[in-house]
């Protein structure tokens, strides 16, 4: 049986400029369509690879309190390209909401218009089975979600000459103190 590849994702809203806007600069995408109630973006060779669905009926904006798709990952090849993508938004005024040491990936989270959160992630194992062996380890039993980390210190480390493998394991961003991650992913 062939497996399934991930085509597109549809946020419905009641900000269609807004949330065209964000997403065209967080992805570097472009419209391919739109009418008074879709938009599609793109942001390589898929005709649209997230759809927002923006009904004349206004509506409401979700709680953290409400059942919902959390958030969508965006998987980078490297720490260099994930970094060169914090700066490009940062110097648009599009800042994180936080950033992660997962362990199995190094993850900055964006929130979108809507409060819906984009994660922009590297793997931090090159092999499937590397990281799921480090998801059934002590260090990840211990906490899954990891300690934030500040990714202006990890983009002048990085400057200054340290290597992907130093800054992207936890006990790099445990040298800070920063809120507590799932604070902000749950909204409290």
């Amino acid at each position: 049986m062939s497996a399934p590849k991930f085509a597109h994702v549809v946020f419905q809203t009641g900000q269609a400029g807004p949330m065209r806007d964000w997403y065209c600069t967080v992805l570097d995408g472009h419209v391919v369509y739109g009418d008074e109630a879709l938009t599609f973006i793109t942001f390589d060779e898929e005709h649209h690879r997230v759809a927002l669905l923006h009904p004349p009926i206004p509506s409401e904006r979700k709680t953290p309190a409400t059942a919902s798709m959390h958030h969508v990952a965006y998987t980078f090849d490297n720490l260099d390209d994930l970094l060169e993508r914090y700066v490009t938004l940062r110097d648009k005024d599009v800042l994180p909401a936080v950033c992660i040491a997962h362990g199995v990936t190094t993850s900055l989270y964006y929130r979108d218009p809507d409060g819906n959160f984009v994660e922009m992630q590297i793997d931090n194992f090159a092999a499937p089975d590397d990281a799921t062996a480090y998801m059934n380890g002590s260090e990840y039993a211990g906490d899954s979600v990891g300690p934030a980390f500040d990714p202006e210190r990890m983009l002048a480390a990085r400057a200054a000459g340290a290597s992907v493998e130093e800054l992207t394991v936890r006990s790099w961003s445990l040298q800070e103190s920063l809120p507590d991650p799932m604070t902000v992913l749950m909204g409290s």
